[in-house]
């Protein structure tokens, strides 16, 4: 009995989020704007793929960011510094942002900015391998990250994450030479779980593998009718 009120809650939980989600894509999508929810886990590389991204495209289009953490502002903070709008979302407890918190976030930005005048908003979720992929929060394309450093197995042990990705990047590439790890054995576990899904390796300190990132954002952009 327990196990079945468990999961009829989830059930009813996951609705209701889907339903604020569809609200928020609405909004988005009204105000000609593309959402993008960045997914990983802690230390992955979210925060620095953000600035370099934001350095890169902030010539191109305008941004903001719906930054998820659980106590501080300090990757709000980072972020700020690149003259972009950064709402921050403190969630205390909970491991991931849902669409009800990004809703807030939607609803303090219109109210400092003109949601009109974006291209792209940018939801830097909590780090959290599990949690992030099952709440939707109104995202035209969910982004994955996965460092070097966590190893190999990680897309087999934690599938829904990379399942759910419609983009997945390999982070922190400039420390493979110190590693006993192998790229392609890392794309090769993600495919096995979704095969078709773009793979990007990439390090945020050279650069290296960045430029075929950036194309991808630039493509998702004009695909959903905002002009870069």
């Amino acid at each position: 009995m327990h196990q079945t009120f468990d999961a009829a809650l989830e059930i009813n939980l996951l609705h209701a989020n889907q339903d604020g989600a569809d609200h928020n894509r609405a909004h988005f999508e009204e105000w000609g704007i593309v959402c993008v929810n960045l997914m990983s886990s802690p230390g992955a590389g979210k925060t620095q793929l953000l600035e370099r991204t934001l350095q890169a495209l902030n010539p191109e289009c305008k941004m903001a960011v719906i930054e998820g953490d659980m106590t501080t502002e300090l990757d709000a903070e980072r972020l700020r510094q690149y003259g972009v709008p950064v709402i921050a979302i403190n969630t205390g407890r909970a491991c991931h942002l849902d669409s009800k918190m990004v809703a807030g976030g939607i609803h303090s930005l219109s109210h400092e900015h003109d949601p009109a005048s974006l291209d792209l908003v940018w939801v830097e979720n909590v780090g959290n391998l599990v949690c992030p992929a099952e709440f939707e929060v109104g995202e035209h394309a969910k982004v994955a990250l996965l460092s070097v450093t966590e190893g190999e197995d990680k897309p087999l042990k934690y599938p829904i994450m990379f399942r759910e990705a419609d983009c997945l990047i390999i982070t922190k590439t400039d420390l493979t030479p110190y590693l006993e790890i192998d790229l392609e054995r890392i794309k090769a576990n993600v495919r096995q779980v979704n095969p078709q899904v773009p793979i990007f390796a990439v390090s945020t300190k050279t650069l290296e593998g960045f430029e075929g990132w950036l194309q991808w954002v630039r493509q998702l952009i004009v695909q959903k009718g905002v002009c870069v």
